[in-house]
């Protein structure tokens, strides 16, 4: 038998919202429905992030095809070659990482490779190498270790052949070096 409270329930899901009663109550007019509009953070957070919390501990190798936001304890090695990595401001991690872009907050022991960007926030703490085309060091941020910024190679337009590097022809031992010093030989 038809039930009055189920026709009153909103709908599943909870995206529509409607103006009026609940369709069917006599005397009422149904309201046209309208969606719902998502915000940019509502859908940043449908995003598939994993995180890691302050009370995790993990050692070994660490991979995945999705972003990684880290509070815990990591030891090891971390790849996320196509997603974000990020040290929250309380995770402690002692790895190698390799990662499209990586923001850290926290602490790092080991050598970073980001292969977009590298972001050093004011909290956060390098001990060791960093690799990546753009790096952002935040004042009050800690780094100790060397930088490589070198930049992707630029992908050559669709039906050109990209451009050949110049060979240097090879010097003879002995020969005068420009200067008049002599290279190689006695």
């Amino acid at each position: 038998m038809w039930k009055r409270a189920e026709a009153e329930r909103p709908p599943a899901g909870g995206r529509e919202i409607t103006g009026a009663a609940a369709p069917g109550v006599p005397g009422v007019p149904p309201a046209p429905r309208v969606q719902a509009q998502e915000t940019e953070a509502k859908r940043h957070m449908d995003k598939d992030v994993l995180n890691v919390g302050k009370s995790v501990v993990f050692k070994g190798e660490l991979s995945g095809h999705e972003d990684l936001f880290i509070e815990g304890s990591v030891e090891g090695k971390i790849e996320l070659r196509d997603h974000v990595l990020t040290v929250g401001p309380n995770a402690k991690i002692k790895a190698e990482i390799l990662a499209k872009i990586v923001v850290v907050r926290g602490e790092v022991a080991g050598n970073i490779t980001a292969s977009e960007k590298l972001d050093i926030r004011d909290s956060g703490s390098v001990d060791g190498d960093i690799s990546s085309p753009i790096v952002s060091i935040a004042e009050g941020a800690h780094l100790r270790g060397s930088v490589d910024m070198q930049k992707k190679p630029a992908a050559a337009a669709p039906g050109q052949a990209p451009k050949p590097e110049p060979k240097l022809a090879p010097v003879p031992a002995g020969s005068p070096a420009p200067g008049g010093q002599r290279i190689g030989g006695a």
